[in-house]
């Protein structure tokens, strides 16, 4: 099983390096890609651009030169409340998306509980979908849809996302983010291999967390302490057919400011494929 196993990182998981190093350091760990943010700067993680104010295509040939693929790019915030606004936020990162070489893009629902008349939720999900599917389509490009499981959350579950791609005909074009601490929040049981196109690992192991209480700076590597069941999840999409990458996604402070990050994801990497055995 865990020559199967394609280890990924998220710029999440080091965001203080920029992007050349950050690659530099995903190469080092032997991961197959990488997510890259426009979103770190917002969130004072760093002070850098996008891209570092790089070309996307100058930032994305280097990734290739590393042997690495570009997996994403992230992300479009609320994108299931549609606007002309939103429309021209899309169309950016697709633009940026095809110039550096991305495979996909990444569209994250509402999470500040908004609220919905009777049907308006999916309604709401279904025509940001349906106006996105043609973008994508004159593209060729792939969008990663992820359900966020905290109660505040407009999308929490994949079932709702899978329906509702199915019933804009999206199934060629949208593809789920499989995320094991939103998974964990949302209290899912089933998985969707077939539909899934990233998955999200991370692990939180306060003790004294409940479910609702977990946020995403709780989130820091897995390892035996991990109270999400990542290896449970790991192992259940791999037995149904999932054999893409497992991506780490560590939104914790402790892990931002690691010395030795490289020892640290090694470490949590030697365990999710010694308990996958």
């Amino acid at each position: 099983m865990t020559a199967q196993l394609k280890f990924a990182m998220n710029h999440m998981a080091a965001p203080r390096l920029d992007c050349r190093a950050f690659l530099d350091l995903a190469a080092s760990l032997g991961c197959v890609g990488v997510e890259l943010r426009n979103d770190l700067a917002d969130k004072q993680l760093t002070n850098a651009s996008f891209f570092n104010g790089e070309a996307p295509a100058e930032i994305g040939n280097y990734a290739r030169s590393k042997g690495l693929r570009l997996l994403g790019l992230s992300e479009v915030y609320g994108f299931n409340a549609w606007s002309e606004a939103l429309r021209a936020k899309v169309q950016l990162l697709i633009e940026q998306a095809k110039e550096a070489g991305a495979e996909s893009i990444s569209l994250i629902p509402r999470n500040d509980a908004p609220q919905y008349s009777e049907g308006g939720r999916d309604e709401a999900l279904r025509r940001s979908l349906g106006e996105i599917l043609p973008m994508l389509n004159a593209a060729d490009l792939v969008a990663l849809v992820e359900p966020l499981g905290f109660v505040t959350s407009s999308l929490r579950y994949k079932a709702g996302a899978v329906a509702a791609i199915e019933a804009v005909g999206g199934g060629g074009r949208y593809k789920l983010v499989h995320d094991t601490f939103h998974h964990y929040l949302a209290g899912e049981s089933e998985f969707f291999p077939e539909h899934t196109g990233i998955v999200h690992i991370s692990g939180v192991v306060d003790p004294n967390l409940s479910p609702e209480e977990m946020q995403d700076g709780h989130r820091i590597l897995v390892d035996e302490r991990d109270r999400l069941g990542n290896i449970d999840q790991i192992r259940a999409l791999i037995d149904r057919g999932y054999s893409g990458a497992f991506s780490y996604e560590p939104f914790s402070r402790e892990i931002h400011r690691l010395s030795n990050a490289g020892k640290a994801f090694n470490l949590s990497m030697d365990f999710i494929r010694s308990n996958l055995r």
